[in-house]
């Protein structure tokens, strides 16, 4: 790995320590600093509250330059997840800055919980209840919270 990615991962996780966003924790696997193991807990008053979702980050080389892949390991039903665990948020993608770091990562992500973007699904049902069915989306989404406590 890079010297360049190895500190910037480093400093991330320094400040994941003593300046940790609320609401989302990570670390670096015991073995491999390009491999992270986060949590965000569902923000409150929202239909995610006291969800604690289990994710991956996968870094290279490349970063900061480059985002990382970042999956969800919990189930998640959400617009802008796939069935995989894989987000479709547009700071992973075509908007992704090196200045955006570990924190601000898991920060987006927990924003997106609660204010996703339907117009780019990645579960179209998702999507669709959210839109039209507002009462049956939330149901899901605390199964997936309750499933969440048991993953």
């Amino acid at each position: 790995m890079s010297t360049t990615a190895r500190r910037r991962l480093m400093r991330d996780f320094k400040r994941m320590q003593q300046d940790p966003p609320q609401g989302v924790s990570a670390s670096p696997v015991a073995d491999n600093v390009l491999t992270w193991n986060a949590v965000i807990i569902g923000p409150a008053e929202t239909p995610f509250e006291d969800g604690t979702f289990r994710m991956v980050l996968q870094f290279d080389e490349q970063y900061p330059n480059k985002p990382p892949a970042v999956k969800f390991v919990s189930q998640m039903f959400h617009p802008n997840v796939y069935s995989s665990g894989e987000l479709c948020l547009d700071i992973l993608q075509n908007r992704w800055s090196p200045t955006y770091d570990v924190a601000a990562i898991l920060t987006s992500v927990q924003s997106l919980l609660n204010d996703p973007n339907t117009s780019s699904p990645a579960n179209v049902e998702a999507s669709m209840l959210y839109k039209d069915h507002r009462q049956q989306y939330e149901k899901r989404v605390r199964d997936t919270v309750e499933a969440s406590w048991t993953d």
